[in-house]
């Protein structure tokens, strides 16, 4: 098993290579792959043919599956989702803006799971932004500013009954699924501290953040943009390049990310896992949309 440390500024994106994840690893293979993760946010794996169940097990490794409340999985495979888009689609691509997975559950995904099937020729990279440096920069005044700010998040604005994807016009082919659900709020700190690294991280992003708590809708406008301005700064930004057969795992708690587009002509298709720390969605029967307080 060979490491590779990324040589952006933003610090993300560690290449592991010979190794094959179809393979079972011992605990010691597994604490590794893990650190490595964790210290740079996004893991890379090329080189990866796998199978439904291959990339079921390996992802076990890592968490415990959950649910995607506004995303049909695979008939055969509910814990798959296939992002996909044909080369005759005219959308915008799926999940074009900056955001942290699902971040509007009370527990959200510790990590996603990528898997490549179909890339296209030009285009189609996905953004990552690091969320601890874009803390760990900003001056002091603004972290004892930000400290104790509570955030609102919500799967609204895409996914309402009346949001994004159940009004736009143009036709996709992922099956989204919107619902009225979807306006549920969960109540996040703004400035989190990582479960398993302890350090801390802005946990906010343009598409499930509404707003701040206690602060005027005008208030939590200007400083939530100046934030989001912040921390994707190019030297955060680490752009990824895809090839089929790549996977890619990443810390929705560290790092949040955007697909590109640019390859209008061409299909794309990936599929990918949500992993859960404990609890997971599943071990309760809870919706994984509860309301805050």
């Amino acid at each position: 098993m060979k490491f590779e440390a990324p040589k952006n500024t933003a610090q993300l994106g560690v290449e592991i290579s010979d190794l094959d994840l179809t393979n079972k690893f011992t605990k010691e293979e597994i604490s590794n792959i893990r650190k490595q993760w964790l210290d740079y946010g996004v893991a890379v794996f090329p080189n990866q043919k796998l199978a439904h169940a291959d990339f079921e097990q390996f992802s076990l490794l890592f968490g415990k599956f959950g649910d995607d409340p506004y995303l049909k999985s695979l008939d055969e495979r509910p814990n798959i989702v296939e992002v996909k888009r044909s080369a005759e689609e005219k959308a915008p691509p799926f999940g074009g803006s900056w955001h942290s997975d699902w971040s509007f559950q009370k527990t959200p995904p510790s990590a996603t799971l990528l898997h490549s099937k179909v890339i296209p020729p030009v285009g189609g990279d996905t953004l990552f932004a690091n969320t601890q440096l874009a803390y760990e920069d900003l001056d002091e005044d603004m972290k004892d500013k930000i400290k104790d700010f509570q955030v609102i998040h919500s799967a609204s604005l895409p996914y309402a009954d009346d949001g994004f994807y159940a009004t736009e016009k143009e036709n996709r082919a992922m099956d989204i699924l919107p619902s009225k659900k979807a306006k549920a709020t969960q109540l996040h700190p703004l400035v989190k501290t990582h479960a398993e690294t302890n350090k801390k991280c802005l946990f906010i992003n343009p598409v499930y953040t509404l707003s701040i708590k206690d602060y005027s809708d005008e208030d939590s406008f200007l400083l939530l943009s100046f934030l989001y301005e912040h921390m994707s700064q190019d030297k955060y930004v680490y752009r990824h390049k895809w090839s089929e057969n790549m996977l890619l795992m990443w810390d929705n708690r560290t790092v949040v990310h955007k697909a590109d587009g640019g390859y209008d002509g061409y299909e794309r298709l990936l599929h990918s896992c949500l992993l859960y720390t404990s609890p997971s969605p599943r071990d309760v029967e809870e919706s994984r949309m509860p309301s805050s307080a």
